[in-house]
């Protein structure tokens, strides 16, 4: 099935800019985010169930991802926590479509957001 699309705030305007609510969790088909390298993507991620569970930055493939020998990166999102993951590295995480992949631990509950942020 297809990777559900997360729209991306841009953060990187000098304007005024509103919380988004966030895309619901996909724990069953992954999350994708396009037309942003990984430098400068933020990835907002709330876990709403009463686990700790995972969210998983997909490495990407060689030989456009040629640092993704490191894997995947893993980060545990404690029950009722928001955990940020940011800067990512086109490196490592970038797909073969130029998108990001983000996945959840099966059993995920929550949102994910995705913002562009200022590269320095």
């Amino acid at each position: 099935m297809a990777r559900t699309v997360v729209p991306v705030t841009d953060l990187t305007t000098a304007a005024n800019v509103a919380d988004p609510a966030g895309t619901t969790a996909d724990a069953t088909n992954g999350h994708t985010v396009t037309g942003v390298r990984p430098e400068t993507l933020a990835f907002r991620v709330k876990n709403t169930t009463a686990a700790a569970l995972n969210a998983i930055l997909r490495a990407g493939p060689p030989p456009l991802a040629p640092s993704q020998g490191l894997g995947d990166l893993t980060v545990a999102v404690a029950a009722g926590a928001t955990v940020w993951l940011s800067p990512s590295e086109s490196a490592r995480f970038l797909q073969a479509d130029g998108s990001v992949s983000l996945d959840l631990q099966s059993g995920f509950a929550g949102t994910v957001t995705a913002f562009k942020v200022n590269r320095r």
